[in-house]
This record gives structure tokens, C-alpha cells and sequence, in this order.
């Protein structure tokens, strides 16, 4: 009798360790590596002479990326179903696959009065960012995407995109339209200075940014540090998206050296991110990508086999699954493989969205 008890003590304990409740963030930092897959992380990295941030995740995942109507997925479906949780045509923003706008993390996460950002090393309209806050049948209607801004589902946005503000078709300031809706905007192509402000439009180039190799400097780093910073005035907590946008670029291009700059300016941005999150402990921080670009691998150097030789297949995007890291409070959720628009749900289930 006494075995049979013990035995059902221990199989009710394992069930409840099996069931165990993640712990809930307080904060969230999703960093998307635009193009980014396992060869570009490799290849960018294999030098060894910076700290490697990806070697300091313990939680990692794969994700399945093709859209609703193609294998091979752009930007717009990639970062969409991060932001609505539904796959949608490639091209789309923040609508589904018959083109109905649907509320994105961003709307859910104002309900909640939690602080929204991104932070990108392209123009903020593109097509990325643009999925978190904005709901447009094409990526190429930036313009549109610009005026969405204007609803206040995005507190703080820094990147390029002067041009879609302020040099329109419609002639519209929407610079000036924000600053009435309580906005801090600047439009400055100088060096970011920290700007204390709990809602912010800060435009630093006329389109994208410069390329890291042409003196765009830390940027990024500085860029996501002045967001935390003003996003953690928020006391109910944050969810911001920074996006290493110019590594799918040099993927297009198949220009090794360009991609690597950009993703290990990526490396040095999520290292910060990650001290962060180690001293905060209430910041749960995921790392992923919309799409591996350039069909990428890295092949035997016969000439020096301590190196590799580049190889790329296509101009384009491929269709293979992209790594999924996470660190910090409910990281455990992120383990496996699963289609892209999990992370999603992932995300509604820690922050008690239904």
C-alpha cells in the first residue's frame, strides 16, 4: 500500500513539474535579424575575436518561415505573423491572407498599457517594422504605413524615413501631425543623442541608414539603449522590436563582408541587450529571423582549411527553417520547432493576452 502511495505521489509531482507555469516578463525585447540564418551567424562569427552572443542563450528553437502563398517567404508575410499571429501573402503588412486588417501585438499591448517600440537600421515604414504597427495590403505603400503612426499603437520608433514624413506625395507634415498627437520628433542625419521623451519619432536618414562599413557606427547599440531607456518610464512594462535590417541587404547583393559587418553589429547590439536583461531579470529577450537570405554556405577552403570559402545560391530568400533563441524570464516556450506564427502565441500566453 505504501508503494502504490509513493508511486502516485511521484507520478502527481512529475505531472505538476510538467506543467509548470513559465514565469512572466516584465519586459520584452525581440531582436529580428533581417536574412539571418544559421550560415550568416556561423560565417559572421568564426573569427572569435568578439564575444559571441549567441553562445549565451541556453534556449534554442527552430522556426518554419513560408508564407500562406509562397515556400519562400518575404519581409512583410516573415514579420507579419510575428505581429498577428496568422500567415498572410507575401508583401503583406499586418493583414491577413484576404487582406483584412487584423490588431497586431501592438494594438494588444497599448490595451494593456505597455510601452511599444522598434529600433531598425532601415527606414522605420519598411517592411518589418511597419507589420508591428501598421496594416497595408503592400509593403511598397510606405507613405500609408507613415500615417499609422498617427493611431499611437508605437511610442517610440527610431531609424531612417525622413522622406515619408516629411517630403510626400500628399504634401502632409506628419512630423508635425505627431508632435500635436504628443510625440518628441526629430529628423536629424547626425550622430543619435539620448532624447528623453516616453513617446519618440527619431529619423536620423532621408531612407535606410548608412551601411555600418560606411560609418553608420554604433548606432544600433545606442539606438536601443536610448529606447529601453524611455520605454522603461513605462510602468506596466515594454515590448520592443529591433530589427539588424541591412544583413538581409547584404544577403541580396551576395556581398559576404557587408552581411557580416551588419550582423556583428547585430552581435555587439544583442550583447548589450543581453547584460541588460541579466541585471534586470524581469526581461525576457527572443532572437530570431523573418527569413534566411542568399541561400548562403560556407564550403572547404583547400587552399587554408582553418577558413571557408562563401557560397551563395540565390539573390533572393530561401525557404529553410531560422534559429529561434531566448533568454530570460519564459524562455523555456521558445524550445523546438514550430511554424513562425507560434512565436506569436508564445508571446499572447506570457503577457495573459487571449
Amino acid at each position: 500500500m505504501k508503494n502504490k502511495l509513493l508511486s502516485v505521489l511521484v507520478t502527481i509531482l512529475c505531472f505538476q513539474v510538467g506543467i509548470a507555469k513559465p514565469k512572466l516578463p516584465k519586459k520584452i525585447i525581440f531582436l529580428i535579424g533581417d536574412g539571418m540564418g544559421l550560415a550568416q551567424i556561423s560565417g559572421a562569427l568564426a573569427d572569435n575575436t568578439v564575444t559571441n552572443a549567441f553562445e549565451r542563450f541556453k534556449v534554442i528553437g527552430l522556426s518554419k518561415t513560408k508564407s500562406s502563398d509562397n515556400y519562400v517567404t518575404d519581409s512583410g508575410a516573415g514579420a507579419t505573423v510575428f505581429s498577428i499571429g496568422r500567415k498572410t501573402y507575401n508583401g503583406a503588412i499586418g493583414v491577413d491572407s484576404n487582406g483584412k486588417e487584423q490588431d497586431g501585438l501592438f494594438e494588444m499591448l497599448t490595451d494593456k498599457g505597455w510601452g511599444t517600440g522598434v529600433v531598425v537600421t532601415s527606414s522605420i515604414t519598411h517592411a518589418t517594422p511597419a507589420a508591428f504597427y501598421a496594416h497595408v495590403g503592400s509593403r511598397k505603400s510606405e507613405d500609408e504605413i507613415a500615417e499609422f503612426l498617427i493611431r499611437n499603437h508605437c511610442d517610440v520608433a527610431i531609424g531612417g524615413g525622413i522622406k515619408f514624413f516629411k517630403d510626400r506625395k500628399d504634401k502632409r507634415d506628419l512630423l508635425e501631425e505627431l508632435t500635436e498627437k504628443g510625440y518628441k520628433t526629430i529628423a536629424d542625419s547626425s550622430e543619435i543623442k539620448p532624447i528623453d521623451a516616453a513617446k519618440l519619432i527619431y529619423l536620423l536618414a532621408y531612407d535606410g541608414m548608412k551601411k555600418k562599413q560606411d560609418g553608420r557606427g554604433d548606432y544600433l547599440k545606442k539606438a536601443t539603449e536610448i529606447a529601453i531607456h524611455n520605454l522603461s518610464k513605462n510602468e506596466e512594462g515594454f515590448f520592443l522590436m529591433v530589427e539588424g535590417s541591412q544583413i538581409d541587404w547584404g544577403g541580396h547583393v551576395n556581398d559576404f563582408e557587408y552581411m557580416k559587418s551588419e550582423l556583428l553589429d547585430f552581435n555587439q547590439t544583442l550583447n548589450a541587450v543581453l547584460d541588460y536583461a541579466a541585471k534586470d531579470k524581469k526581461t525576457l529577450v527572443v532572437v530570431t529571423a523573418d527569413h534566411e537570405t542568399g541561400g548562403l554556405s560556407l564550403l572547404e577552403n583547400k587552399e587554408n582549411k582553418n577558413t571557408f570559402k562563401v557560397n551563395y545560391s540565390t539573390l533572393g530568400h530561401s525557404g529553410i527553417m531560422v534559429p529561434v533563441f531566448a533568454f530570460g524570464p519564459g524562455a523555456e516556450l521558445f524550445s523546438g520547432i514550430y511554424e513562425n506564427t507560434e512565436i506569436h502565441y508564445k508571446f499572447k500566453k506570457l503577457l495573459k493576452i487571449k
